[in-house]
C-alpha cells in the first residue's frame, strides 16, 4: 500500500480530435501553445478552424511543457513537426516556447479564442487563469479594445482553488458541486487572500463547519472578488468565461447572480481559449506571410 498523499489539486488534463479533421488535405496548418502558470495546452487549427488540442499540467520549466503539450497533440492527430506551417506562443511562457515564430500576449488570444468559442456576439470577457484574472473587452472582430487585471496574489484564480481543495482534501473537479451541497448560502470568508483564506477555512472547520459549507463559503469570496473585477471594467450581456475555473460551477453559478448577467455556453472546452486564439493568431499571420 502507498502512503503518498492523493493529490486533491490535480484536475484531468484531457485532449480532442475534431471529428472529420485531417490535416494531410489542409492549405493552413497552425498551432497556438499557451504556457500558464497552471496549465499549458497545444492548440491544432486547419485553414483557419478548431481541429484538435492538448492539454496539460505545467511544469516548472516553460520549455519543457510547451514541447510536452506539442508532443501530446503530435500523438493525438498523428501530425509532424515538418507538416506545420506556423506556431504563435502566448501565455506566461509565452516567451519561452522555442518552436515558436512569434509570441502574442495571452490577452489578446484569449479575445480571439472567445470570439472564435462563444460566437460572434461575445463583447465581455472573463479569464480566470491559474495566477491572475482578467476582465476583457472585444469587438465583432475580436479584437481587444479594453482589459483590467488582477495579478497581485492568488485569489480568484486556479492556483487559489487548488489550495483550498488540498488543505480541505476535496478533489478540485468535485469543489463546484459540493458548493451547493449545502442548507443555505454562507458568508463569503472575510479575507480571499489564499494565505489567510487557509487559516480561517481551518478555523471554520473547528467550529464545526462542514467541508462543504467551508468549499461555497469560498466559492462565494472568490466570485465577489472576480464580480468587483468585472464591475469596474463593465460587463456588456453578451458576456463569457475562459480559463480553468470556467469548468467549477460554483464560481460561476456565483458569478452570474452577483452580475445579474448569465454567461453564454459554448460546445467547446473553454481553457483552450488562449491556445486557440493563438493558432488563429498564426492562421493570419501565415496567411499575411504568403501574400508578399
Amino acid at each position: 500500500m502507498s502512503d503518498k498523499k492523493p493529490e486533491y489539486w490535480r484536475w484531468t488534463e484531457s485532449g480532442k480530435v475534431m471529428p472529420g479533421a485531417d490535416w494531410r488535405g489542409a492549405k493552413s496548418v497552425t498551432l497556438g501553445i499557451d504556457v500558464g502558470s497552471v496549465s499549458s495546452e497545444a492548440v491544432l487549427c486547419l485553414d483557419g478552424e478548431l481541429a484538435a488540442y492538448n492539454t496539460i499540467r505545467t511544469g516548472a520549466n516553460s520549455p519543457e511543457s510547451a514541447q510536452k503539450a506539442r508532443a501530446g497533440l503530435f500523438e493525438l492527430t498523428g501530425l509532424t513537426e515538418a507538416a506545420v506551417d506556423y506556431t504563435v506562443g502566448t501565455g506566461y511562457g509565452r516567451v519561452n516556447v522555442p518552436f515558436a515564430q512569434k509570441a502574442v500576449t495571452e490577452i489578446a488570444c484569449h479575445g480571439l479564442g472567445a470570439h472564435y468559442l462563444g460566437g460572434p456576439a461575445v463583447r465581455t470577457i472573463l479569464d480566470m487563469g491559474g495566477q491572475d484574472c482578467k476582465g476583457i473587452h472585444i469587438d465583432e472582430r475580436g479584437k481587444v479594445t479594453n482589459f483590467l487585471m488582477n495579478d497581485k496574489c492568488a485569489a480568484g484564480t486556479g492556483r487559489g482553488m487548488e489550495v483550498i481543495a488540498d488543505l480541505l482534501e476535496v478533489p478540485v473537479i468535485e469543489i463546484g458541486e459540493r458548493s451547493f451541497a449545502i442548507d443555505e448560502e454562507p458568508p463569503a470568508v472575510s479575507d480571499v487572500c489564499v494565505v489567510f483564506a487557509k487559516s480561517e477555512a481551518m478555523a471554520k472547520l473547528k467550529e464545526g463547519w462542514s467541508k462543504n459549507r467551508v468549499i461555497a463559503s469560498y466559492c462565494r469570496a472568490m466570485s465577489e472578488r472576480v464580480s468587483a473585477l468585472l464591475m469596474r471594467i463593465g460587463v456588456e450581456r453578451e458576456f463569457f468565461i475562459t480559463g480553468g475555473i470556467s469548468k467549477n460551477i460554483g464560481i460561476v453559478r456565483r458569478i452570474e447572480e452577483i452580475l445579474g448577467v448569465e454567461a453564454l455556453r459554448s460546445d467547446y472546452d473553454t481553457q483552450i481559449a488562449g491556445g486557440l486564439g493563438a493558432a488563429l493568431f498564426a492562421d493570419k499571420l501565415l496567411k499575411r506571410e504568403r501574400a508578399k
